[in-house]
């Protein structure tokens, strides 16, 4: 079983909360695009969680991890990521966690770029995380960055990042004034940050391949959603990868393979992080109560996100491009003290109304139409049955998977791993 575990609207649906309580299922779960610009919290048994870089399945030891070639790795910040796993009592190897001498590595010069980019644009800014995704991938493709494999050939490094050095002051120190960066700096910093991981460095398409002959289950793993993907979402205010299922074989190094299952993340409201259009956005106090109920700041940012009631619209959008054969519904739970349920039905753009989800300049202009949907007004953190549910929770559950035409499988009741319900 091949599966895709992704983001059907702008991120931060509870990818990682699924990805944690279905990875015993699975004897593989690699991650295939991002870094560390987006977080996963998970909680379980073991405590509290918040992982970045790595995949989420790395908190259950019989599980095989594998940092895919489409992903781009910050070296210091996956060695913070991993001592404090450590100290968690998360036990981490080479034959725990595998990582694609195909990665790409995040440099601090990237996220010195991205810095110094975010702050010129000012209030016209994207509304990046400033850790050096959009310049890393920038270079990737212009055939100018590191990657993994290259951590394997030490004697090597000096002499690459010569010339990369070179041409990336002329950036950094020409155009931005900065002080210029030196190659010898940049091979200390993967000296220290990366030479720890030289044991962890393998063909992960090999070991990939030969899983999926073997019948192995695979599950692929998603970083933020549809609407941050750099060709089908709310561009310019996007992720710099793909993060949509069809593109799952392709990061992880085994473009051969076919997807059997591509299962949807999607939350019982809307939230948001960073700048961009947001329609069916909620502000004052009704926005307030949504952000505190759900606690809704961002996991690898700590920045307040932007929330909303569920987003129609957005999400019939999200479950086509995932091409998702069933959904995940989290935070039910949050939505339990509500008189009356919000919920985006449509948009009006210059006034016409449209359930299509528009792109560009049309997406700025769109406005959102409201409906109110009756509350449960109920704690239903402990329902672990589809019958324990109360009829307005089911009724809410049912339309969702009318609107979205597609059937909701899980329903999250609740941080914990244990807090879901298997609707069939």
């Amino acid at each position: 079983m091949l599966t895709a575990i992704v983001g059907i609207n702008w991120g931060d649906e509870g990818k990682g909360r699924m990805v944690d309580l279905l990875s015993e299922r699975y004897d593989i779960v690699c991650r295939y695009q991002g870094g560390n610009n987006a977080g996963h919290t998970v909680v379980n048994e073991r405590g509290k969680f918040i992982l970045n870089l790595l995949p989420s399945g790395i908190l259950r030891d019989e599980t095989v991890n594998v940092m895919g070639p489409g992903m781009v790795i910050d070296l210091e910040h996956l060695y913070g990521e991993v001592t404090r796993l450590r100290e968690g009592g998360i036990n981490i190897t080479p034959d725990h966690l595998k990582i694609s001498d195909r990665a790409t590595i995040c440099m601090p010069y990237h996220k010195l770029l991205d810095c110094l980019e975010e702050d010129r644009l000012a209030d016209k800014k994207f509304g990046s995380t400033r850790r050096g995704i959009a310049p890393v991938y920038a270079d990737k493709y212009m055939k100018k960055a590191l990657r993994m494999g290259d951590l394997k050939h030490p004697e090597l490094l000096l002499e690459r990042l010569e010339g990369i050095m070179e041409w990336k002051n002329l950036t950094v120190h020409g155009g931005y004034g900065h002080e210029n960066i030196t190659a010898e700096s940049m091979v200390e910093w993967l000296t220290e940050f990366g030479a720890p991981f030289v044991p962890y460095i393998c063909d992960t398409t090999e070991l990939l391949s030969k899983a999926a002959k073997e019948g192995k289950n695979i599950m692929f793993e998603a970083q933020l959603g549809v609407l941050r993907d750099i060709d089908f979402g709310i561009y310019p205010y996007t992720s710099s990868s793909s993060t949509i299922a069809a593109y799952a074989p392709i990061g992880a190094g085994v473009p051969g393979c076919k997807l059997d299952e591509s299962i949807g993340i999607i939350k019982a409201y809307s939230s948001c992080v960073g700048e961009g259009p947001f329609t069916c956005e909620m502000f004052g106090k009704e926005g307030d109560d949504l952000r505190e109920a759900g606690g809704e700041y961002g996991a690898a940012t700590g920045r307040p996100r932007r929330v909303g009631g569920f987003d129609v619209v957005a999400s019939r959008y999200g479950v086509m491009m995932q091409g998702a054969t069933c959904l995940a519904l989290t935070k039910m739970d949050v939505l339990d003290s509500l008189d009356k349920i919000p919920v985006c039905v449509a948009y009006t753009v210059d006034g016409e109304r449209t359930d299509r989800f528009p792109v560009g300049d049309e997406l700025n202009r769109a406005k959102p139409v409201y409906e109110y949907f009756d509350g449960w007004k109920c704690d239903i953190s402990n329902c672990r049955k589809k019958e324990e549910l109360p009829q307005a929770a089911l009724d809410y559950i049912a339309y969702i998977e009318r609107v979205v035409d597609c059937p909701i499988k899980y329903v999250s009741v609740g941080a914990e791993r244990e807090q879901y319900i298997e609707m069939y």
